[in-house]
């Protein structure tokens, strides 16, 4: 179908900001989901808005969907749509601006500095890995209320352990990811959580076990016990506060932690002004099934939200990929490639990728075969959804 003209007296900014309506037959209920925007049925058909510049792309997913479209209507600009009474506002949507996470000047960061760090006190610690797992990962919370320590879901604290280096200096500190929600786990504002794996490692030179300085401490911290912690700090894996944003969260062992926040400040937590009725979509990379962290949290939610979050777990000793070997979580980005695809063209998309650096080159092979198919340079596109702060990046 010929696309139609969308010049106007303004000239290129004209076009770019008229809509056109797809009145489209044959798409079945499960696939109208997947659609770029929200669609419209009427009498057995539907109705798509789309802005100019998506409308060869919506043609070619409209085909691929096995639906056929049976006209093209212009509805004049995005101003113009809002200011139409005569349909219900519901019934013509509009494409919406990139939703940023939150204004920079509302982002706490270093209220606590490595020279007078807070001194809390650890209220809780426990054991995530079950029985038949591999490692040591602790999930700890630390009592603040005692100071003026506050903090974003997706922000990172300093933990300063106690003692000297190798060289006589006090030890420098540890950043970790904070795993609780603004309000802490117990929802009260006087808490922190984090979720530690102990580093441990053969020395090359001497063939002996070596434990990390800071983890070690946190996983060996007793109730009562005082921790020296620093910030918060960070501003690139905040939560965006559009409430009906797609959230795609990518995630290897304790990469979890950013992403616990996430999901207990969107289904668990009764927020004023605040209510999550987005999607949000967790791939979740562990070796056994054992070592899948908050386990019980995580499908629990999924049961009581299942049109809201999904939830994806690549399980390298347990599972096998497409070609008979290891599955990891690059291999399950492959296999929902064409669905992701769909869902980071949206413009309220966040993608959040944390843990493992080597898995993003697999994300982005999967990604760059899928935008391929449309003619899209994944490195280009992606390049776009940086700068739009949609897509978020910390690997280690």
């Amino acid at each position: 179908m010929k696309m139609p003209s969308a010049s106007g007296s303004n000239g290129s900014s004209d076009a770019e900001n008229r809509l056109f309506v797809y009145e489209v037959a044959g798409l079945r209920q499960n696939e109208i989901t997947d659609l770029m925007t929200q669609p419209i049925r009427r009498s057995g058909n539907t109705f798509i808005v789309v802005p100019y510049s998506r409308m060869n792309q919506e043609m070619r997913r409209i085909t691929r969907m096995g639906g056929t479209i049976v006209s093209i209507k212009s509805v004049g600009s995005s101003v113009q749509l809002q200011e139409q009474s005569a349909a219900p506002a519901t019934d013509q949507p509009t494409a919406k601006a990139p939703a940023k996470a939150h204004h920079k000047t509302d982002i706490p960061v270093n209220i606590y500095r490595p020279n007078n760090p807070y001194i809390g006190k650890c209220v809780s610690n426990e054991e995530l890995v079950r029985e038949g797992g591999v490692g040591k990962v602790r999930h700890l919370i630390f009592d603040i209320s005692g100071g003026d320590l506050r903090y974003l879901e997706g922000q990172s604290i300093g933990i300063v352990p106690p003692g000297q280096d190798s060289k006589g200096k006090p030890n420098k500190l540890r950043l970790y990811s904070i795993a609780s929600t603004r309000h802490g786990d117990y929802v009260d504002d006087k808490t922190v959580s984090l979720c530690v794996r102990q580093l441990e490692y053969k020395s090359p030179e001497t063939g002996e076990m070596v434990y990390g300085v800071c983890s070690t401490h946190l996983c060996n911290l007793n109730v009562g016990d005082d921790v020296a912690i620093t910030g918060p700090v960070g501003k690139e894996m905040l939560l965006p506060e559009d409430e009906e944003a797609t959230v795609i969260m990518m995630a290897t062992g304790t990469g979890i932690a950013p992403f616990r926040a996430f999901l207990w400040r969107m289904f668990k937590e009764n927020n004023p002004g605040y209510k999550f009725r987005g999607l949000a979509w967790l791939f979740f990379g562990v070796p056994f099934t054992s070592n899948i962290l908050y386990k019980e949290e995580l499908e629990q939610l999924q049961r009581e939200f299942p049109d809201n979050f999904r939830l994806t777990y690549a399980i390298s000793r347990e599972q096998q990929n497409s070609e008979g070997g290891k599955m990891y979580i690059q291999d399950r980005i492959k296999e929902n490639a064409d669905q992701l695809w769909d869902l980071v063209q949206k413009s309220n998309t966040h993608t959040y990728i944390c843990g493992l650096k080597g898995m993003e080159g697999g994300i982005d092979e999967g990604m760059s075969s899928a935008a391929g198919k449309f003619g899209v340079n994944w490195h280009d596109y992606q390049k776009q959804l940086k700068k739009s702060e949609q897509w978020h990046v910390e690997t280690y």
